[in-house]
C-alpha cells in the first residue's frame, strides 16, 4: 500500500447473540474513515439482543489517529464498551501497546496485546 493509504477495514460475523469482529486499520486513520465504518457496526449490532462481541483489532499497519479520529475511536469504544467480552488487539509498535493499555480503561471485557495475529485468534477462540 502506498503510504498514504489509510481505513478502517470491518468483517463481522454473527451467531446468536455472539458477534465476531475483526476490524484492520491501515495508515492513518481520519475522522471520515469513522463516519464510513460507524454505521455499519452500529446496524450490524442493532438487531442483536444483548450482543457479546470477541473482537481482533489489527495495527500493524496503523500510523495512528488524526486528533478527530482519535475522538470517534473513544465515542466508539464508549457506546459498545459493555458489549464486548475480549477484544485481541495485534500490532508491532509500542505505541500500540500502550494505546491497548488505555483502551482497556474503556471497555468491559478483557483486552490482550499480541504482537502476533495467530496467537491473537488462538486466545479469541478460548
Amino acid at each position: 500500500m502506498s503510504s498514504d493509504s489509510h481505513g478502517l477495514y470491518i468483517g463481522i460475523e454473527r451467531s446468536g447473540s455472539e458477534v465476531f469482529l475483526v476490524l484492520i486499520a491501515v495508515g492513518k486513520l481520519t475522522h471520515q474513515d469513522y463516519q464510513n465504518i460507524t454505521p455499519i457496526l452500529d446496524s450490524a449490532l442493532e438487531s442483536v439482543k444483548d450482543p457479546k462481541i470477541n473482537a481482533l483489532i489489527d495495527l500493524r499497519e496503523s500510523q495512528g489517529w488524526e486528533a478527530k479520529a482519535a475522538w470517534d475511536d473513544f465515542k466508539l469504544g464508549l457506546k459498545h464498551g459493555n458489549e464486548f467480552v475480549r477484544i485481541a488487539i495485534c500490532g508491532n509498535k509500542k505505541w500500540q501497546e500502550t494505546a491497548a493499555k488505555v483502551g482497556a480503561w474503556f471497555v468491559s471485557g478483557e483486552l490482550q496485546f499480541f504482537e502476533d495475529r495467530a496467537d491473537a485468534v488462538s486466545w479469541l477462540s478460548q
